[in-house]
């Protein structure tokens, strides 16, 4: 049965709306829709360039959205029922802001007289979304909606990218009069300024132990690559932020230093530095408060200095200040790929990162939800095959899954490889489920430690005290423990329990191998 498509005349707000957003190059809609989202979900099935991926819980519709904008640079839609809706997606979108994600959160409404009688589902989208969008529209009637679908667009792409948030009333969707509308131009970053760059490039020569923090497409363009290896040549020290929205790294591309987690740690790396620039970031600063630490975690006696901001051209910068420095235009590249033997003995992070580093294809996209068992991972696959490490920017956990999935609709070419704490992981389980549907060849990493292991570390650094019966409760996930075999057939994925060095070894190896989701529960 064929579809039939609107006239040019008939088409509703919703049409509109998707025609835009296809016309813009949107090919990906991430949804978990109701009742007010009906006439949207009928657009879709009319817009044949839009792919529609049904999530069963709205934290992996927005994390998916996330996932895909991070490695393709352009927005997804994600399509989400109401404020209660956007309110169960709020922790990814959260995490999607701090990686400076592009993301259009398209969120029904009430129609437009039904929203003056606070029917149950009611409340003020407009305030609920604003802390974590950069740009919000209302669409009121449905010659709004194309316009402000394209204006979406724009606005997602920054510079820097953004979720933002386009509103459309039930009764916008469904009447007549929609207009699709051009893609907008959209805007470049802005060149970094002669000046900021003779500036700091004559800082960096009056300085002893100067460093450069770098934030942004520079992490994974060549050329930001590049610059970066270059500066190092000619002694400046290159510093990433702790959880970059992405990272290039592997065999024969350059390794940053990464700033450390925990403040105290990361004042002692830095002792001694007088000179800190930043190159598409901000003062770097704890995580947390802690009685007794410091917060902003620049030592005594440094200057911190502006090279580029987040919307200026860092990779660009970057190079022109090897340039005023004169460092070397060609640097010898970086080490090649180590193969490290079997792992063998009782399964530790360690031994799981050894097989991971053993294991890991060309060009993999690893999703880092992992928490404390994520650090030896990243330290052991330095000199894997090329690869890029995706980060919890927004420290919000259960963003691995999801994350997983945007990445697999974005490059299933490539092999995608999620990395999870069993405590994140419950976080958004349901993100097995459209794995299995959509046939995303995933392979998901459970470590099961039975334990919310960092907040057991927390309780110390934060001075709380040594944990009674009650807290540690708290912190614990055994009694019962959760079965992630069991869990995910329960979602219709393969899995298999790894207990020993040796059998997730051979678990990793064939989950890499196969064309379909799978779960290695690893028991640590």
């Amino acid at each position: 049965m064929s579809v039939v498509e609107p006239s040019a005349e008939a088409l509703t707000g919703a049409d509109a709306l998707v025609r835009t957003l296809a016309d813009c190059g949107v090919t990906h809609c991430f949804a978990n829709p109701g009742t007010s989202e009906m006439h949207l979900v009928q657009a879709l099935d009319r817009e044949p360039r839009v792919r529609s991926v049904l999530c069963l819980f709205e934290g992996v519709a927005t994390g998916a959205a996330d996932g895909f904008a991070r490695i393709t640079g352009v927005p997804a839609m994600t399509l989400l029922h109401l404020g209660p809706g956007y309110g169960n997606g709020l922790a990814n979108i959260h995490n999607a802001r701090r990686a400076h994600a592009p993301m259009i959160n398209v969120v029904g409404d009430h129609a437009m007289e039904h929203r003056k009688l606070d029917a149950p589902l009611s409340s003020d989208i407009e305030s609920i979304v604003q802390a974590n969008s950069s740009w919000i529209g209302v669409a009121e009637t449905p010659a709004d909606a194309g316009a402000l679908a394209a204006a979406a667009f724009g606005a997602a792409h920054g510079p820097p990218g953004s979720p933002v948030t386009l509103i459309l009333p039930a009764d916008t969707a469904w009447l007549s009069g929609g207009q699709p509308a051009p893609a907008p131009q959209l805007p470049q970053p802005a060149r970094v300024d002669d000046a900021a760059v003779a500036a700091a490039a004559a800082a960096v020569r009056a300085a002893g132990k100067p460093v450069v923090l770098v934030g942004g497409p520079a992490l994974w363009q060549p050329a930001g690559l590049a610059a970066m290896a270059r500066l190092k040549a000619a002694g400046v020290r290159v510093m990433i932020d702790t959880f970059p929205a992405r990272q290039a790294r592997g065999a024969g591309r350059f390794a940053p230093d990464r700033m450390q987690y925990f403040a105290e740690g990361a004042m002692a790396d830095l002792d001694g530095t007088d000179l800190m620039l930043l190159a598409g970031t901000t003062t770097p600063c704890a995580f947390f408060a802690y009685p007794g630490k410091p917060s902003v975690l620049v030592p005594d006696g440094c200057t911190v200095h502006p090279l580029s901001a987040r919307h200026e051209d860092t990779v660009d910068g970057l190079a022109r200040l090897a340039d005023a420095l004169g460092a070397p235009a060609n640097v010898p590249p970086a080490a090649a790929r180590v193969v490290p033997d079997r792992p063998q003995g009782p399964l530790t992070p360690a031994t799981c990162a050894q097989s991971l580093a053993r294991h890991m294809p060309d060009d993999a996209i690893i999703s880092d939800d992992a928490v404390t068992a994520g650090l030896p991972h990243y330290l052991a696959t330095l000199a894997a095959a090329p690869h890029d490490w995706l980060f919890l920017t927004g420290g919000a956990i259960g963003q691995g899954l999801p994350l997983a999935v945007g990445t697999a609709c974005a490059a299933p070419h490539r092999k995608t490889i999620a990395l999870t704490g069993d405590g994140a992981g419950m976080y958004t389980v349901q993100a097995l489920w459209t794995m299995a549907r959509e046939k995303l060849p995933v392979v998901t990493v459970v470590f099961a430690n039975r334990s919310y292991r960092i907040l057991n570390i927390e309780m110390a650094r934060t001075g709380a005290g040594n944990p009674g019966p009650a807290a540690r409760a708290m912190l614990s996930l055994d009694g019962p423990a959760l079965d992630w075999v069991k869990l995910a057939e329960g979602h219709g994925v393969a899995a298999v329990r790894a207990e020993t060095a040796e059998a997730f070894d051979e678990a990793l190896a064939r989950a890499i191998a196969m064309n379909e989701p799978v779960v290695i529960e690893a028991v640590l």
